[in-house]
């Protein structure tokens, strides 16, 4: 019996500077504990892709999408519990105070705003060679570099 993959909409949302949003998991969280990662969420029954993703956008960060400025692409991955998941990650823009996030309570710890530079923060607590997080991040920030503002 061959299950379906679970649909996963993720936002890499950008800031005036240019920089991405990144979150920290909490150590209790079953998948990818304790490790940065994008806003975003599995697609729920019933929902498009553009609708999960304004949707996490507003419960993990308090910010409603103002914007969708692109596709950054499809990602597919096996997660600590064996499920396969594909992830479509989207370029956003969105309205808010973005110094002050209203982070989802008891699913994340902290935030950071992340330069081209950054990226190598992306890896901590990560498996090593995985690394999923930070080549979507850099595959963004190629976008945003051959985009004009």
């Amino acid at each position: 019996m061959s299950v379906e993959p679970l649909r996963c909409a993720g936002a890499l949302i950008v800031d005036p500077e240019g920089r991405l949003f990144f979150q920290r998991r909490s150590a209790d969280r079953r998948l990818f504990p304790n490790c940065w990662d994008i806003v975003g969420g599995h697609v729920e029954p019933g929902e498009t892709v553009e609708e999960a993703l304004r949707r996490e956008v507003l419960e993990e960060t308090g910010w409603q999408v103002a914007e969708i400025l692109g596709p950054v692409g499809e990602f597919r991955y096996v997660g600590d519990d064996g499920l396969t998941r594909i992830e479509y990650d989207w370029l956003v823009r969105v309205d808010g105070d973005l110094t002050a996030p209203v982070l989802e309570a008891g699913k994340h710890t902290e935030y950071r705003w992340l330069g081209p530079d950054d990226v190598d923060v992306l890896d901590e607590h990560r498996h090593v060679n995985e690394g999923l997080i930070r080549q979507i991040a850099e595959r963004a920030f190629a976008l945003l570099r051959s985009t004009p503002s």
